[in-house]
Parts: structure tokens; sequence; C-alpha cells
């Protein structure tokens, strides 16, 4: 999702608390792994790979000039033929340890197995953070967890979108006041279709 998309994001979601949790998850994501040089592993699922915002987060890495975000994507069947990048197996967060964040992508139960790794990552000092579904086994683990229910106003790749986007950004924008939404789409739409000011 480019840059457009996602202010125009944050312009609908604007009065909601999304922005601002996304923003908060991001700073904390940033402030885990910057400080070590790196050590981000993202995982999912066995049926939910996070490739997407593993893609999100090495644009951001590019863009912001934060080599620290570009995760670790771990998965939990990895093929002989696999390219290295693609190879990770779950036993990499059982060598996790302290300086190295795990971030967890469940938006369903992750199951035992999974739980029980992240755990002992937890013990060995690794920091754990999640974008999950509420379980509270997983909000358990998590040092700090971000949730989305099915009534919510957002769905979790929303989310990893607006957390990916804020991860990479050098800085947080003043806050304005509350304005309609036909408003805030309103001024948005003005400012996509305006001319580009005259060069002298």
């Amino acid at each position: 999702m480019d840059a457009v998309r996602v202010a125009l994001l944050r312009e609908v979601l604007a009065g909601t608390e999304w922005p601002a949790a996304t923003r908060r998850f991001a700073g904390t994501l940033r402030s885990s792994v910057v400080p070590h040089r790196g050590g981000l592993l993202l995982v999912g699922t066995e049926v939910y790979e996070p490739w997407h915002l593993a893609a999100h987060l090495v644009d951001e890495s590019t863009w912001s000039g934060l080599p620290e975000l570009t995760p670790t994507l771990v998965r939990h069947r990895v093929e002989p033929g696999d390219p290295a990048h693609l190879a990770v197996g779950l036993g990499r967060i059982e060598a996790a340890g302290r300086g190295e964040t795990l971030l967890l992508v469940v938006p369903r139960s992750p199951g035992e197995g999974l739980l029980e790794r992240v755990h002992d990552a937890r013990r060995a000092g690794a920091t754990v953070l999640s974008l999950d579904n509420g379980d509270p086994e997983v909000r358990g683990l998590a040092h700090e967890a971000l949730s989305v229910a099915g009534g919510d106003d957002v769905d979790l790749d929303t989310v990893q979108h607006l957390v990916s986007a804020a991860a990479g950004e050098n800085g947080v924008p003043v806050p304005r006041g509350r304005r309609r939404f036909r408003d805030r789409l309103s001024r948005l739409a003005d400012q996509l279709t305006a001319p580009p000011p005259p060069r002298w």
C-alpha cells in the first residue's frame, strides 16, 4: 500500500482509536529493534503466513533508512528448494533470545506448538509483540499486543498496513481537531487532485 492510500486510510479512520493505536504499536516495534540493530522475527500461524507485512516492512526499512525493520520471516513449513530468505523454520524461534523481537501475526488460534516456542523465546529474553484477534493466550505471552476483534472498524490486514507505515515514519503528525467523515474525505480529495505549484 503506497503512502497516498495509507494517508486516505488514516483520514477515513480519524476519530477512531486505530491511527493512534497503530502508531503506538509501531513505536514499540521500532524501539524494540532499533537499539539492538535488528533481530526482528516475523511469524504467523500454520495457515496464515504474514508475507504481506514482511514485504511492507522491507520497503519501510529501505525508505526510512532503518535496516533494523527488515524482518526474518519464520515459516511453519520449509521446502528443500526454498530460497534462503524463505527457508527459516520454527527452530529459529527456539533459538531466539535477548535482543531479539518476535512479532506474531495471528488472525486465529495459533496452536499449542507455536505458543510453547514463543513462551520459551520470551523466557530466554526475547521481546514478544502480537497483532492478533484478542486470543487471551497470545495476549498473555505478548509484551505489547494490538488486537482486532470481529466487530471492529478494521480488519487485521488493514492494521498491518497502518503499523508497517507508521514503523517507517520519521515523525508523527500533529493531531488535528475532530471533523466529520465527509469533510475529511473532501479535504483529502482536494489535496490529491490539486495542480502542482508553479515552478519559478
